[in-house]
C-alpha cells in the first residue's frame, strides 16, 4: 500500500507566488489544497486569478470570507495604530491573526497536515532545538521581518516552498505550469490602501477629518503647520511643509496637543527601543545576551543588546539607530540569519 500524501493548505492570493507555491509542492509529492481570504479591498480579479489558478494545478479551492476578521484584527489595529501616533504594519498583524491563526486553524479543519505561503523566508529543522525561521535564500526577496508572529510551535507545520528560490525562478515555475499571472507584477501598496494615501484613509474610516496644528522646531518655536499629524511620520522630509535652508525631518509627534516636532537629521537617532506582544522563536533566555536586529523592513541588521522586561524587551543598539519608530516591529536574528524572536516598538530611548 502506497504512502498517504501529505495535505497542505496553500494559501492562495491569486498572485505568482502563491500559484507557484501550489506548483512546486505538487511536484514534491503533496496533495493541495487552495484557500483564498477574501478581504476588504480583494480584487474580484484576484479571486478569479487565484481559482483559475487551483483549476488549472486540478486542487479544490476555497475562497475564506474573512473581511469581518481583516477589519478587526487588521484596519481597526492599524487606524488606532495612527491614532496614538504611532506607524502600525499592518502585515505583521495580518500574519499574526489571519494567515498564521485563521488560516492554520482552517488546515486542521479541513485535514490537512501543514499550511503553506508564497513568502520568501524558510523554515528549517535544526534537530536540536526544534525548528527555526530564518531569512530567504534570496536577501532581497526575505519576509522574516513580518513572519517572526508565527507561534513557534506552528513553526514545523508550516511550509515556505519559494524560500530557496529568486523571483525570476518563481515566474519561470508559473510560466513552465502555465499560469496566466506569470508576468502579473507585484503589489507595493497596503492592500486597502492602494493609492497610498494614509490620511485620506484614516479620515474616511473614522469618519472625521484630522485637525490642522502646528509644526515645532526642537526649541519649540513654531515654524509651520500640518494638515494632521497622522499623516507624517518619523523620518519624514518630503511633504512636511516647512520651507528651510536646510533639509529637516519629522523628529516626534504628540497627538495630545497636536504637534509635530522637525529638526536634522542627527535629531533622528536613538540609543535603543523597547518591544511589546513579543514572539520569541527560540526557548525564551534568561539573561540578557547580544544579537542583531532590524527596526524597519528594509534595514540591515545592527548589533544590540537583548534584555527582557517583564512583558516586554528592551533593545539597546551598539550604535545609535535612525528613525526607530513605535508601532513598527523590532526583529532579533542570529548571526546566521535565522529570527530569535520580534515584537512591536512601544518606546524609544534618546
Amino acid at each position: 500500500m502506497g504512502q498517504t500524501k501529505k495535505r497542505v493548505l496553500v494559501a492562495m492570493s491569486g498572485g505568482v507566488d502563491s500559484s507557484a507555491a501550489v506548483c512546486l509542492l505538487k511536484e514534491q509529492g503533496y496533495a493541495c489544497v487552495g484557500a483564498t481570504m477574501e478581504l476588504y479591498g480583494t480584487p474580484p480579479e484576484a479571486l478569479d486569478d487565484a481559482r483559475a489558478a487551483a483549476e488549472r494545478m486540478g486542487i479544490p479551492h476555497h475562497v475564506l470570507p474573512l473581511c469581518r476578521e481583516f477589519e478587526e484584527q487588521v484596519i481597526r489595529r492599524f487606524v488606532e495604530g495612527y491614532q496614538r501616533g504611532e506607524t502600525p504594519n499592518p502585515c505583521v498583524d495580518c500574519n499574526r491573526y489571519l494567515k498564521f491563526g485563521l488560516l492554520h486553524a482552517k488546515a486542521r479543519e479541513l485535514g490537512c497536515d501543514y499550511l503553506a505561503t508564497g513568502h520568501y523566508a524558510r523554515i528549517v529543522d535544526d534537530r536540536a532545538g526544534g525548528f527555526r525561521l530564518t531569512k530567504a535564500a534570496d536577501l532581497s526577496r526575505d519576509q522574516s521581518y513580518v513572519l517572526y508572529p508565527i507561534p513557534r510551535s506552528l513553526l514545523g507545520r508550516t511550509l515556505f516552498p519559494l524560500g530557496g528560490l529568486t523571483k525570476p525562478e518563481v515566474r519561470a515555475v508559473a510560466a513552465r505550469a502555465g499560469f496566466a499571472n506569470a508576468g502579473k507584477r507585484d503589489s507595493q501598496d497596503i492592500c486597502f490602501i492602494p493609492d497610498g494615501d494614509y490620511l485620506s484613509f484614516l479620515e474616511r474610516y473614522t469618519g472625521h477629518p484630522f485637525s490642522p496644528g502646528d509644526i515645532v522646531d526642537l526649541e519649540g518655536k513654531v515654524v509651520g503647520r500640518h494638515r494632521g499629524a497622522a499623516g507624517l511620520t518619523l523620518g519624514q522630509r518630503r511633504g512636511v511643509g516647512v520651507s528651510s535652508d536646510r533639509r529637516i525631518y519629522v523628529c516626534s509627534k504628540c497627538m495630545a496637543d497636536n504637534t509635530v516636532t522637525v529638526g536634522p537629521e542627527e535629531a533622528l537617532y536613538s540609543t535603543g527601543c523597547a518591544a511589546a506582544d513579543w514572539n520569541w522563536l527560540i526557548e525564551p533566555p534568561v539573561a540578557p545576551f547580544t544579537a542583531l536586529v532590524k527596526t524597519r523592513y528594509r534595514q540591515r541588521e545592527q548589533p544590540a543588546r537583548v534584555i527582557l522586561e517583564g512583558d516586554r524587551v528592551r533593545l539597546e543598539f551598539e550604535q545609535p539607530q535612525r528613525a526607530v519608530t513605535p508601532g513598527q516591529a523590532a526583529v532579533v536574528y542570529d548571526d546566521i540569519g535565522a529570527v530569535l524572536g520580534g515584537g512591536t516598538i512601544s518606546e524609544v530611548f534618546q
